[in-house]
């Protein structure tokens, strides 16, 4: 009976110990418990723990309730050990936001809102190569998190919806600075019209941006002159990319899908391809790119003002003598560009040009285009220039009565009427690349006929990360 009293005594006193961990009141309860349970079943009991089973089984059991006991202590002293080191890091911070007004630099925008010195300092060495301040346009944002000794924590700079970059302080109190991805809806949608009056009054009734009109122009800019050929009653249709930021319109994606049905010309489709390594195109069902060598015009919205004539009466010189170009009237300012690949020949002023560019294009092709206000960078006599590059803006230097470009086009010294002249296309798809085009076509297909159904909405997240880049129009 000493054995079992002793055993007893051992599972009364290990049982307190445990309970030690537990709430008093818990404590208290299990403690009469047990006392009940030792004076009325000691019998019982001598002879249960007379077996060596139980002694297993109860020993067992005490160890498993202390380990679980002490990892639980401390597990939650580890996390309280955790928050006190992390509330020791984090100082008291205060914020100051900034907007980027016409006119400013960083330092007289940190200035007017109080920010010390060192910290725009610290702002452009952590963004060193990042982010270039010499850039800066009106209504980039900043928001500057500073500690009690005004020193930075943190920085967030906005430079436009798919550009922020941030600087956080470590640990170490080093600042670093990366770029953060960005989480944007893509919608895709579509439009139809007719024709009234022009191509982009058409557009402009649906309230969408001027890129998206001059981009689908420029799908068909080999194949349409849309100043001079288009008609009351043409019709259009396009299914393009939206993206939106926190339900905010932030640019247009790619345009997908391009019809334009022309009673001058005939219907024209284009198709977006992506044949890899960064080589995009538009194609029609056949295969055909539709961009050709030359396109038709280098302003791809302008009104003809004067057309190729060997007797035309010039308004300035008051004479009648030929115009061996196309006269195209566009606000001043207007980019122009290159018809074709090619090296410029002469970049300067010309006398009764005034300020014109002269492109060689191989095959005994040459451009001239001339009343130039200004010259776009790096176009100088020697420069190689490609298909659609801004090689300067529309004026009206020289003899002009008003702003427009004189475009003209020669092959082996002899003008001809640039919006006459046939061109080649640019390429034919073939084999396996045909193959996989003809899969997009069907798939782009179904995609523009689903939704001419109003229940139909057509929307994709999308991630913009430096390895998950997007272009917008």
């Amino acid at each position: 009976m000493v054995k079992v009293s002793n055993i007893s005594a051992f599972v009364s006193n290990a049982s307190k110990a445990f309970l030690s961990w537990l709430c008093p009141p818990c404590l208290a309860a299990f403690s009469r418990g047990l006392a009940r349970f030792r004076n009325h079943t000691k019998r019982h009991l001598a002879i249960f723990l007379n077996t060596t089973h139980f002694l297993t089984l109860g020993v067992s059991l005490a160890l498993i309730v202390a380990f679980f006991l002490y990892a639980v202590n401390g597990k939650a002293m580890l996390a309280r050990s955790q928050a006190n080191e992390t509330e020791e890091f984090l100082p008291n911070v205060r914020e100051i936001v900034g907007e980027i007004r016409p006119g400013d630099s960083l330092s007289s925008s940190f200035r007017s809102n109080g920010v010390d010195e060192e910290v725009r300092k610290s702002v452009i060495t952590a963004f060193n190569g990042m982010v270039n301040f010499r850039e800066m346009k009106p209504h980039d944002r900043y928001t500057l998190t500073l500690d009690d000794d005004g020193g930075l924590v943190k920085c967030l700079y906005e430079s436009g919806p798919l550009e922020v970059h941030t600087i956080e302080r470590t640990a170490e109190g080093c600042l670093k600075a990366k770029k953060l991805d960005v989480t944007l809806d893509c919608r895709t949608v579509k439009l139809r019209g007719k024709i009234e009056s022009s191509l982009y009054a058409a557009l402009s009734a649906f309230h969408e941006d001027p890129k998206l009109i001059y981009s689908f122009a420029d799908i068909f800019a080999s194949k349409i002159d849309f100043n001079t050929e288009t008609r009351f009653g043409d019709t259009f249709e396009l299914v393009f990319e939206k993206y939106y930021k926190n339900n905010q319109f932030v640019g247009y994606g790619k345009i997908l899908v391009a019809r334009y049905n022309s009673k001058e010309i005939g219907p024209l489709e284009g198709f977006y391809y992506d044949r890899g390594r960064e080589d995009s195109a538009y194609f029609d069902h056949s295969g055909f790119e539709l961009g050709e060598s030359f396109i038709r015009s280098p302003l791809p919205m302008a009104r003809v003002s004067s057309g190729f004539s060997y007797h035309r009466y010039h308004p300035v010189l008051d004479i009648v003598r030929p115009h061996l170009g196309v006269d195209l009237a566009a606000p001043a300012g207007t980019p122009i560009m290159a018809a074709s690949d090619g090296r410029v020949n002469y970049a300067g002023w010309k006398g009764g040009f005034g300020k014109q560019v002269i492109i060689d294009h191989g095959g005994g092709y040459q451009t001239f285009y001339g009343h130039l206000s200004g010259f776009a960078n790096n176009i100088t006599a020697g420069a190689r220039v490609h298909q659609k590059q801004i090689i300067g803006y529309v004026g009206s230097t020289g003899i002009a009565t008003g702003p427009h470009l004189d475009y003209r086009l020669a092959q082996n010294g002899t003008f001809t009427n640039p919006f006459s002249v046939k061109f080649r296309p640019r390429s034919q798809l073939a084999g396996t690349q045909m193959v996989l085009f003809r899969q997009e076509l069907q798939s782009l297909t179904q995609l523009a006929q689903s939704l001419d159904d109003p229940k139909v909405m057509v929307v994709k997240n999308v991630v913009v990360t430096p390895d998950n880049p997007i272009s917008l129009l």
